[in-house]
């Protein structure tokens, strides 16, 4: 099995006076379909794709490219905003869980016919 799919919980961050709950996150990773980009799906029809060498460097660094930019967010959170025509999304994630999908996505082979 070659592609990486991991879910996680995250946070969308709002100005709404309540907190909403944690939502569902699928974080993808296909070797065979690009092995230098990640996906992240968020609630509904959006889905991102990007460079895993972005996220990896916005782990400890604020890092751009495009419509997305990642930065740390104390030390055990990072932050995700997703610029689109629609408006701006900002997904806040723990940081264990996106370094576990990065260190899956490393260990990932692609299929060989």
């Amino acid at each position: 099995m070659s592609v990486v799919e991991q879910y996680t919980r995250a946070h969308i961050v709002t100005d709404a006076e309540d907190d909403p709950d944690a939502v569902r996150v699928v974080l993808r990773y296909d070797p065979d379909a690009d092995p230098l980009s990640v996906q992240v799906g968020l609630p509904g029809p959006a889905e991102w794709t990007f460079s895993r060498s972005l996220l990896e460097d916005g782990l400890r660094a604020p890092a751009e490219s495009g419509d997305v930019r990642v930065w740390p967010c104390g030390r055990v959170q990072a932050v995700l905003e997703f610029h689109s025509p629609e408006g701006v999304d900002v997904v806040q994630f723990d940081v264990k869980s996106l370094t576990r999908f990065l260190l899956r996505t490393y260990t990932a082979e692609p299929v060989r016919n």
